[in-house]
């Protein structure tokens, strides 16, 4: 992706699995709006290119959205001060191809035939252009590139009575990964898929409910943590206290498993599990699978390595050091006067602690590999900081497969496990030896005893390429059937 004319070094940004976005809302606080954008301070890690907040007073609906981290979006006191009103829903938005537009951020806002209507979502509908070329043959003008306005238009044409109603007739029509929030004349609703893919918990502060993709957003305002969301739950927050209702039938529910090995933020509880704590047990199972090194230093690619390289090294007694230190600053344009500039972009990002390197051993431990231009440039800097051998241990399986259901992934053809055995991947980023965690191990790290291969805990298609939900319009594609091609598709 470009921005303003400027191209980003490939091996930077685009070579890690990105979560779609995260999404928060506020019912019955008086700084609704406030809390809200602390609450997207807290899930800026699921997106960093747009932010928004929609707020209600009871009589009016406010709006605020930009390009740009939340800070940027928020930080003045005359944008907060015009967001009035005890309910509000914000959206960071993370955008899977071309250009971030202002039209596509969230929440997205319109006046429907029983008021203002403003939603916000992230996840991915596998069957969004199907259902878009429908409403598009019946009348509706879209004003986005978001499969979110799908959603939008499928509440308005519904001939059900209630808001509720119109909402759940909405979502029997779509099929996918998501988690929605949804501020309507005076109430805050959420909806989560059937198969509860896409994460969303309930929080309290006082007599004032909030909704949120992770629970470290309920930490930063003070709120405690109630309980998850249901999978296929709809929760319809008001003034009359909360309700929900199960729109769906019931069907075993299949939580991403990418939220624990890479999403979330390691201070968040998923699941009943804490997230450090699971990617710490990834870490040993990996050492229990393949610590067949004798190394001298654990060392972590930061900072998503870093607590299973903990729990890697726990297990088999190997010092733990971080002999790669990552800057946090690297923006997303940078200027690329030469090709030799271009080739040093990995340093932007990560730079080798040489002292605690050179000479050792060392054994890598990074949460995943997408087209391995990252992990060659690492494997490579680590030798130049005088590593006697450099060993890559990964804390997931290998990734052999697209994702539709609201994580960023290159087509399967442009994964690097896709095409390549464990060993050519080895000898592709030039290190002494490469190991994954099996699917089991990683499945045991969770607390289970391995995977249920009749009927998988988890939603792992990346993994083993088994999709619960059916790929509608990729299907279609596929079957040569005239899909109309959104650049910028998921919420």
């Amino acid at each position: 992706m470009s921005l303003s004319g400027l191209s980003l070094p490939e091996d930077i940004h685009d070579d890690k699995l990105h979560e779609e976005c995260g999404i928060f809302g506020a019912f019955g606080h008086d700084d609704a709006a406030a809390l809200t954008a602390l609450g997207l301070h807290a899930l800026q890690h699921r997106g960093q290119e747009a932010a928004g907040i929609v707020s209600h007073d009871g009589d009016h609906f406010y709006q605020h959205r930009a390009l740009g981290l939340v800070d940027k979006v928020f930080g003045k006191a005359s944008v907060m001060n015009r967001l009035r009103g005890r309910v509000a829903i914000g959206h960071n938005r993370y955008s899977t191809s071309g250009e971030p537009m202002l039209r596509n951020v969230q929440p997205l806002y319109a006046d429907l035939n029983f008021g203002g209507f403003a939603l916000a979502h992230n996840g991915n509908l596998t069957n969004a252009h199907e259902l878009r070329n429908q409403l598009v043959q019946r009348g509706s003008i879209f004003q986005s590139t978001s499969d979110t306005e799908v959603i939008v238009h499928l509440v308005a044409v519904s001939q059900q009575t209630s808001i509720e109603d119109k909402i759940t007739d909405a979502v029997s029509h779509i099929k996918g990964g998501y988690a929605l929030v949804v501020n309507t004349n005076n109430i805050l609703i959420g909806v989560r898929d059937p198969y509860g893919i896409r994460p969303m918990s309930l929080g309290r502060l006082g007599e004032a409910y909030f909704l949120a993709s992770e629970t470290c957003a309920f930490d930063i305002i003070g709120a405690e943590f109630v309980r998850e969301i249901e999978p296929g739950e709809m929760v319809i927050i008001s003034q009359e206290g909360i309700q929900t209702r199960t729109p769906f039938e019931a069907r075993p529910a299949r939580p991403c498993i990418f939220e624990y090995v890479y999403f979330s933020r390691p201070d968040s509880v998923m699941g009943g599990h804490s997230v450090y704590e699971v990617r710490k047990n990834i870490g040993a199972e990996l050492a229990k699978e393949a610590n067949v090194v004798n190394a001298d230093i654990v060392v972590p690619v930061p900072d998503s390595g870093v607590p299973a390289a903990i729990g890697y090294a726990e297990q088999c007694g190997k010092p733990f050091d971080l002999g790669i230190i990552r800057n946090h600053y690297v923006g997303r344009t940078f200027i690329e006067p030469t090709d030799q500039i271009r080739h040093l972009g990995v340093k932007l990002k990560h730079n080798t602690n040489r002292k605690f390197i050179e000479g050792k051993s060392v054994v890598l431990i990074d949460d995943s590999i997408v087209r391995g231009t990252t992990s060659k440039k690492i494997v490579e800097m680590v030798r130049n900081a005088g590593a006697k051998e450099v060993h890559m241990r990964i804390s997931s399986p290998p990734i052999r497969f697209s994702s539709f259901y609201g994580i960023d992934t290159p087509t399967t053809q442009e994964l690097l496990a896709h095409n390549k055995s464990v060993e050519e991947i080895c000898e592709f980023i030039k290190a002494d030896s490469l190991a994954y965690i099996s699917i089991d191990g990683l499945y045991r790290a969770l607390g289970e005893d391995g995977r249920n291969n009749e009927q998988p805990q988890y939603e792992d298609a990346c993994f083993t390429g088994e999709y619960p939900v059916e790929l509608v319009d990729h299907n279609n594609k596929m079957t040569g059937v005239d899909v109309t091609k959104l650049r910028e598709r998921r919420g």
